[in-house]
């Protein structure tokens, strides 16, 4: 553990956190395994920038930092991210869709859709 940067002068948990349950986001960065994936070795890429996916779950790290576990759905797998590495893509404004790229656009229609559907059958 002693390869850890810590930023001692940022404690995100002192706030909420930036991202909800179920919240769809996509990665900002490329994300390599750091140890803490099982079955993959070190440095393998688990998510490239762009890819996109689910906050299951919000733990914290250090009691310093949340942890987003992210499902990645087109991968099949979850993967623990800090939000600097990711981005919301619900409440987005129409301009800031529109320069997505067309696999982002069909992703915010088609969830959209799907919500609308579920809630309508309640």
């Amino acid at each position: 553990m002693g390869d850890i940067v810590r930023d001692s002068e940022v404690v995100e948990i002192t706030e909420p956190p930036r991202f909800g349950f179920g919240e769809r986001v996509m990665a900002r960065s490329v994300i390599r395994n750091d140890g803490t994936f099982n079955g993959l070795d070190v440095g393998v890429v688990l998510v490239q920038k762009g890819d996109l996916g689910y906050v299951r779950s919000i733990g914290t790290f250090l009691q310093q930092y949340y942890i987003y576990a992210v499902e990645f759905v087109e991968h099949g797998y979850q993967v623990g991210m800090r939000a600097k590495e990711m981005c919301t893509l619900d409440g987005l404004p129409d301009e800031v869709i529109d320069q997505l790229s067309p696999e982002a656009q069909a992703f915010i229609r088609d969830a959209g859709k799907k919500q609308v559907e579920e809630e309508e059958e309640q």
